[in-house]
């Protein structure tokens, strides 16, 4: 570690030996270099803040009923693609830059320095974005940046409704294509039904089914009908028995009291009225009297009626009065009457679903097919239908959403900081780039001296003179006065210092007339 500092020591003893070259390299490379500085052109930063809503009031209003979009990936989307060319180049017509290309390459690195100078940034979680740009014109960068801010505005408005759009024009396109596909459908369905209409099975079953349906219906009827006969068969018997019965001479017995006629309800009111009417007065009273001739004439129409229908049922049976005038063989006649209409009409039935059964067997080679071919027809028309269906309501769902999109923009621009033409210039930084020419000219200077040093080296010690030489050393001797090297020497220092000196009272300078524009510029300004 000693060694190394040592050998430390001894170059900046070399360094500040060759320090003249120090002295020429500053002074070649800083006045130089700062007056390059001072004479960049100034730059001028305008900047524009804009904040991006895009909590709009319509959309947990309209959840459910309309295409939601997330604005925040389309607001990601419009920040990436401002810097696209066909932006940049609107940008350039806004503000003129294109008239200042004289050709095609001028007009490209117009282009260019756009892309490159124009930034878009976010800041923080808020959608708060910056648009700025320096130039070399104030009004030119307030216009950029205006320029910008309205593009990233309209193009972000605009590509909602351009989406909105071209989705009602593709769904008006295919629905304008499944409406013509199901209107051929339908025409081939009709046609198919009409070609087979006699031969097509009822539409509420296959073929199998109403196959299976109309044997299991014939036996159903051909059971009933068995049942029925049966009872009409039991029903003659016992009409047979009782007719027996009542031709027998003890069994003639005349119950007209069991034939119900239309005089009977009456009847019986007057005998109930008369009966109220002998409790309160005597026989002789009118109204009693009354009441008895009313009777006894309803009474006489009563055994009139009775014995029409007598006469005319011992006309129509061969038992007789006799038969006629029981209750119990009216009412088996009545029901032997019933079952003969019912067994006539279940064999009407019955012959109907035997023919039914042999119309389908017969056609049980041609029907499946014809049904195969129906069921596809119509399970291409449920398709298409239900398409078609389900593209009118989106339709409809598309022209909600771009209502909604033209009566309230989902997206609004609230711009915080407008741009502004800047009165004070943003750049370059002259001071870093002050400091940064006079290192390198103390750098250039050091590294000459340094490198001096080593190809003409001069003996700073007695140590670095025994390593020279390998010999030890035992003793030094200073130079005398009269040599004149300590003069010579001090004079060099002087020189050095009063060079630096002015090389930083050049560099104050400058700074200052930067530093100080209104101190210093302006008075210049003015004089010259």
């Amino acid at each position: 570690m000693q060694e190394i500092l040592e050998q430390i020591i001894d170059y900046l003893k070399g360094i500040w030996i060759k320090r003249r070259y120090i002295i020429i390299s500053t002074w070649l490379i800083c006045p130089l270099g700062w007056y390059l500085v001072a004479q960049m052109p100034n730059v001028y930063k305008s900047q524009a803040r804009v904040y991006v809503d895009t909590q709009s009031l319509l959309r947990p209003l309209l959840r459910g009923l309309t295409v939601e979009t997330n604005p925040d990936i389309q607001i990601r989307l419009m920040v990436k693609t401002l810097l696209s060319r066909p932006n940049l180049e609107r940008i350039s017509r806004m503000t003129d830059l294109d008239v200042q290309a004289n050709n095609s390459e001028e007009y490209e690195a117009i282009i260019k320095r756009l892309k490159d100078d124009l930034k878009i940034s976010k800041g923080g979680r808020e959608n708060i974005y910056t648009l700025s740009i320096d130039d070399k014109n104030p009004e030119m960068a307030k216009n950029i940046v205006q320029s910008a801010l309205t593009v990233f505005i309209e193009n972000t408005l605009g590509e909602t409704r351009n989406d909105s759009d071209t989705a009602q024009k593709f769904l008006d396109t295919q629905i304008k294509e499944y409406e013509n596909r199901l209107a051929a459908s339908e025409a081939r369905l009709t046609d198919f039904k009409q070609k087979y209409s006699g031969v097509l099975p009822n539409q509420s079953g296959g073929f199998y089914s109403q196959l299976s349906s109309s044997k299991e219906n014939l036996k159903a009827i051909e059971l009933e009908l068995l049942e029925t006969k049966t009872r009409l068969i039991s029903a003659k018997a016992q009409l047979h028995i009782n007719t027996d019965n009542m031709t027998d001479p003890q069994n003639k017995i005349k119950t007209e009291n069991s034939i119900e006629t239309t005089f009977d309800n009456r009847i019986a009111e007057l005998e109930a009225t008369l009966d109220s009417l002998q409790l309160r007065y005597t026989d002789q009273h009118p109204d009693v009297r009354e009441v008895k001739r009313r009777l006894e004439h309803l009474n006489k129409q009563r055994t009139t009626e009775i014995e029409k229908y007598l006469a005319a049922a011992s006309a129509d049976d061969s038992g007789g009065v006799v038969m006629s005038q029981s209750p119990v063989m009216q009412e088996v006649q009545i029901q032997v009457n019933k079952l003969e209409n019912q067994v006539a009409s279940l064999n009407v039935r019955a012959k109907n679903y035997r023919e039914r059964v042999k119309e389908l067997e017969s056609k049980i080679h041609t029907l499946p097919e014809i049904e195969a071919e129906l069921v596809g027809l119509n399970r291409g028309y449920g398709i298409t239908k239900k398409k078609y269906n389900d593209l009118l309501s989106r339709r409809e769902t598309a022209r909600l959403a771009q209502q909604a999109d033209e009566t309230t923009d989902k997206i609004q621009f609230k711009t915080i900081d407008p741009p502004r033409a800047a009165t004070k210039p943003s750049g370059p930084p002259r001071m870093i780039f002050f400091v940064v020419v006079t290192i390198l000219g103390i750098g250039v200077g050091i590294g000459i001296s340094l490198l001096m040093s080593q190809l003409n080296p001069i003996v700073t010690s007695s140590a670095q003179l025994s390593k020279a030489t390998g010999l030890p050393i035992f003793g030094m001797v200073s130079a005398n006065e009269n040599l004149g090297l300590q003069k010579w020497h001090r004079r060099k220092t002087l020189i050095f210092m009063a060079s630096n000196l002015v090389l930083l009272v050049i560099l104050v300078t400058f700074m200052s007339y930067f530093l100080f524009p209104d101190l210093i510029q302006a008075p210049l300004k003015r004089i010259f």
